[in-house]
């Protein structure tokens, strides 16, 4: 056991949440992924349950390599990254319109690369990591339009920016999520307010001229976020077919749940392993699955809150805020989905659908998260010069 606490360092709780959500997911995913091999003609079910097992295993290594690195440090790597993930979300626009029949411009396919990866969600994560850096360096000076402009709102609205045609759920998470930050780092709530109107302004242009000119942008999705706000707001109740399958299939569950691997849905409904596999979780365990669900991220929240509010630096308060808010937030817009709260957003549920790059992306998070918690004090430690010593080293970062 104390070798094991040498390795695994950090909030005890947390660790044990993640170990936790990730063991949960493989019954989940091992019954869904039916889909992928009868419906959509890809696989095997034991090939994605294994192909699963490794996303999970490459996962956990990244929060162990993540919770390694001293958060200070993280900042600066941010500041280094975010040009080259503005690099690659530029290039996956331009890169075309179709991957293997899909959809490519929220997937990038680098030459001799055997797989494509979602430059979304990195960015997004540092996006967050880039603007909780900035707002601690400058928590003591006065911050204007005019000081603050090219140092953190241009970046901001460029990786929003080029997010938003192909990705607009995920653009939309980002920018409240930054917006949030912003407001808890202390960033002037007059700007706030100018950067909310900027956006809405720039959204309803975009939208306005690739409905009048849709040829200028043919990788866009503008009719299909048109489409899911027409059925969640119409007063005829036109869901789209995976809401309704997605509502059977929870209608299905409830008290008496089908049981592990029995869901009658998990081939009707698309995105049964991924974006929609709440629905099949309530389907084959009642609500007991959803007291689980909510229970593992409620979890991870908790503890979100006590690693923030107990690290004594600002930037680690920041940094936890602005990489582990976005994960319940995704979490909770994802069941909301699936019950017809909110529209179609196509965002996955952490941990517990099936997938590398997002997957991969939240484990880091946690890892960053962890190695925040790392150093927080003991209550009874006394403030002698070795913590003065820490609190120097900090302004490294």
């Amino acid at each position: 056991m104390r070798k094991l606490k040498e390795y695994f360092k950090g909030d005890a709780t947390l660790w044990a949440s993640i170990f936790l959500i990730s063991l949960a997911s493989f019954l989940p995913v091992y019954s869904a992924s039916s889909n992928l091999q009868y419906v959509v003609g890809q696989g095997s079910v034991l090939g994605h349950f294994a192909k699963h097992a490794g996303f999970i295993i490459i996962g956990l290594g990244i929060v162990f390599i993540f919770q390694k690195i001293d958060y200070k440090y993280i900042g600066g790597f941010s500041k280094l990254l975010l040009p080259l993930v503005i690099f690659l979300l530029i290039l996956t626009l331009i890169q075309g319109q179709n991957i293997d029949g899909a959809n490519a411009a929220r997937w990038l396919k680098l030459p001799g690369v055997p797989f494509a990866f979602q430059t979304s969600v990195f960015a997004s994560l540092i996006l967050m990591i880039y603007v909780a850096r900035y707002l601690d360096r400058n928590k003591n000076k006065i911050i204007t339009l005019n000081n603050s402009f090219l140092p953190v709102l241009l970046p901001i609205f460029l990786v929003v920016g080029l997010i938003f045609p192909a990705n607009g759920s995920t653009a939309i998470i980002i920018f409240l999520m930054v917006l949030a930050l912003l407001f808890i780092g202390g960033y002037p709530i007059k700007i706030i307010l100018g950067i909310v109107g900027t956006g809405i302004l720039i959204v309803a242009i975009f939208i306005t001229i690739i409905l009048k000119y849709p040829e200028l942008f043919p990788s866009n999705r503008v009719y299909t976020w048109k489409s899911r706000i027409e059925n969640f707001f119409g007063n005829d109740k036109n869901e789209s077919y995976q809401v309704q399958q997605a509502k059977a299939a929870i209608i299905q569950g409830g008290i008496i749940p089908r049981g592990p691997g029995k869901s009658a849905f998990k081939q009707s409904l698309p995105q049964s392993s991924s974006d929609f596999i709440f629905a099949i979780i309530v389907e084959e365990y009642g609500y007991a699955g959803v007291a689980i669900c909510f229970f593992l991220y409620l979890l991870i929240l908790w503890r979100i809150i006590v690693i923030a509010t107990r690290i004594e630096s600002v930037f680690g308060t920041l940094l936890v805020v602005g990489v582990g808010l976005p994960i319940i937030f995704q979490a909770f817009s994802n069941m909301a989905v699936a019950v017809n709260l909110i529209p179609v957003t196509g965002q996955p549920l952490p941990i517990l659908s099936y997938g590398g790059t997002s997957m991969w992306v939240t484990y880091m998070a946690l890892g960053i998260i962890i190695s925040v918690s790392r150093d927080i004090k003991p209550k009874d430690l006394p403030h002698n010069e070795n913590n003065i010593k820490d609190k120097t080293n900090y302004e490294i970062a």
